[in-house]
């Protein structure tokens, strides 16, 4: 029998950045199976969608937030998470996921990585499965300056998802934890995108 978790029970036991918010909104949505994530940091969305019953891949390149996940799993003898190190750079990837998202992350991949790496997530989704997708923008009223190395532009991410059903589409303000010389949280916009595969 699955064992049922409060939402933050993770997050407050451990020390971690809770569940993204929009992971928490699209998990009504969602058809419980398989989930990739990617980029997945110290593990908080790959545990929530453990808690509900979800197979989840967990991706990221830092060793050490791997370490901190793989010692959660083996603390509360979780089953059905796979913690792999990988290169979000350079991976290729195909498969077979229910749900496959990639939360404030794609900003921190090198411009040229990002086209194939969305191409693969759309690949490796099954039919009716879905793709969330949050990250940073570079737009006029809020310039990415070099804070990070990607940023979208205006409706580029929803463009990459046109011959998709788009559920949510936005490009909201949102702030960030670094802060600017005045010690004020520096905003960008963060496109955020739901999008259920076609069943073509």
């Amino acid at each position: 029998m699955l064992k049922t978790y409060p939402e933050h029970y993770f997050s407050e036991k451990y020390q971690l950045t809770p569940p993204h918010s929009e992971v928490i909104a699209a998990l009504p949505k969602l058809r419980v199976g398989k989930a990739l994530d990617i980029g997945c940091g110290r593990g908080r969305n790959t545990l929530l969608l453990n808690s509900k019953g979800f197979n989840v891949t967990a991706w990221d390149n830092n060793p050490d937030s791997l370490a901190q996940l793989r010692a959660v799993i083996a603390e509360e003898q979780l089953q059905g998470i796979t913690v792999e190190e990988q290169d979000l750079n350079a991976i290729r990837f195909n498969g077979a996921y229910d749900f496959v998202f990639s939360t404030v992350v794609m900003m921190f991949l090198q411009p040229v990585a990002v086209p194939q790496l969305i191409a693969d997530m759309q690949a490796s989704t099954v039919k009716y499965g879905y793709n969330l997708i949050v990250a940073a923008m570079d737009t006029a009223d809020y310039p990415n300056a070099d804070l990070f190395p990607f940023a979208f532009k205006s409706g580029e991410l929803s463009d990459y998802y046109r011959n998709w059903h788009i559920e949510k589409y936005n490009e909201h303000v949102g702030e960030l934890h670094r802060v600017d010389e005045h010690g004020n949280r520096l905003k960008l916009r963060f496109a955020t995108l739901l999008a259920q595969k076609a069943s073509y």
